[in-house]
């Protein structure tokens, strides 16, 4: 009987390899990298819990260590509106902090995750203080508003394999996600989630993507083997 293929690792990182590795904390002077690195924590969320729901007051500014989560929001009868996922290497929650108000989506884990946290006063004397942090906030906020619109329409204007198409796709933002692999330590559910569609759905639109010659999907996740070719299924 033929073996299973082994199960890549899942990406994880330390706090100081996040930092070192993200555009902005290599910008900052050192006094201002050294309390950045003196008031981080962790913090662990396990699969289908909330790392902060709709209505909290914003504390802390994130980064993904491990795992993946995704940006909803949630209505009263259950229907559920997908923004996009929160792969490691990612930073968010920039916005909410800036607009002084409650947090208006949910950042649930797809699978257990770790993430990091840096204190809304850390946060808002990096603003104050550091020029190059500012530059990386307003291209951080003008890349996501970007991506934002493009969500809107997909889910308006695209078919389903389009939106499964999107959804991988912006997985490799060289912005947003800077660290992803070509291969995604990603279920076909998590997917779907990512994309806004069933199960079903999903996995129909992936069959035809991999039939299209433009991923693999694998054991423990699924290969993209022709990314531009993705981002071009849905231009």
């Amino acid at each position: 009987m033929q073996n299973k293929p082994s199960r890549r690792p899942a990406p994880s990182l330390s706090i100081p390899e996040l930092l070192r590795r993200s555009v902005w904390f290599p910008a900052l002077d050192a006094g201002a990298q050294a309390r950045v690195l003196e008031d981080m924590r962790e913090k662990p969320v396990a699969a289908g819990a909330a790392l902060c729901r709709r209505g909290d007051t914003p504390l802390h500014w994130y980064g993904t260590l491990e795992g993946l989560l995704k940006w909803s929001v949630t209505s009263g009868d259950g229907r559920s509106v997908t923004f996009g996922g929160l792969s490691v290497g990612s930073w968010f929650g920039e916005g909410t902090l800036l607009r002084a108000v409650p947090r208006s989506a949910d950042i649930i884990a797809l699978r257990d995750s770790r993430v990091a946290l840096l204190p809304l006063e850390t946060f808002e004397w990096l603003h104050q203080t550091q020029m190059s942090f500012n530059h990386f906030l307003l291209r951080q906020l003008n890349e996501r508003l970007h991506w934002f619109m493009g969500n809107y329409a997909a889910h308006r204007l695209l078919d389903a394999d389009s939106q499964v198409a999107r959804a991988l796709a912006g997985l490799f933002h060289p912005w947003l996600h800077p660290d992803v692999d070509v291969h995604l330590q990603t279920s076909q559910e998590e997917i779907a989630n990512l994309s806004g569609l069933s199960r079903q759905r999903c996995n129909a639109a992936l069959k035809r993507l991999r039939g299209a010659g433009l991923l693999r999907i694998e054991y423990g996740g699924i290969t993209v083997i022709d990314l531009e070719g993705l981002r071009r299924f849905v231009e």
